[in-house]
């Protein structure tokens, strides 16, 4: 099991050479971590997007959140999100569906979070 798992670290680990210096990277850290001075939505990644997108936000609160997906008509298409969550950077992962779990067609949407008294969208692209 020990041989497996540094089979397993050394597939996840990445030499650079530089010139006369060589850097082994074992890993990619985004910042995000602790709780956020504020309430925020990121673009989501990637976008355009197929098959799934991610969204990412901050909470520097506990806060009742809601995130959801509507169509440029502004009806909700998916629901992602809708319970109380604790403080800090959060992600959300829509897979192109509607609630009854259909595949929605190409085209512009719009995600919206809201959390305590914080409101804010961004548009997204799915491409087929």
């Amino acid at each position: 099991l020990s041989e497996m798992m540094d089979a397993a670290r050394a597939a996840q680990q990445m030499w650079v050479d530089l010139g006369n210096s060589i850097f082994v990277i074992t890993g990619i850290e985004d910042g995000l971590t602790g709780i956020p001075t504020e309430f925020s939505l990121q673009q989501n990644y990637p976008n355009p997007f197929n098959p799934t997108t991610t969204i990412r936000y901050g909470l520097r609160e506990d806060a009742k959140v809601s995130v959801k997906i509507y169509n440029v008509l502004g009806q909700v298409v998916k629901t992602l999100v809708n319970n109380r969550q604790t403080a800090g950077f959060k992600t959300a992962v829509w897979d192109g569906t509607n609630d009854f779990g259909a595949k929605v067609s190409s085209g512009i949407y719009i995600y919206r979070i809201e959390a305590n008294d914080f409101v804010d969208s961004k548009k997204m692209i799915l491409l087929k």
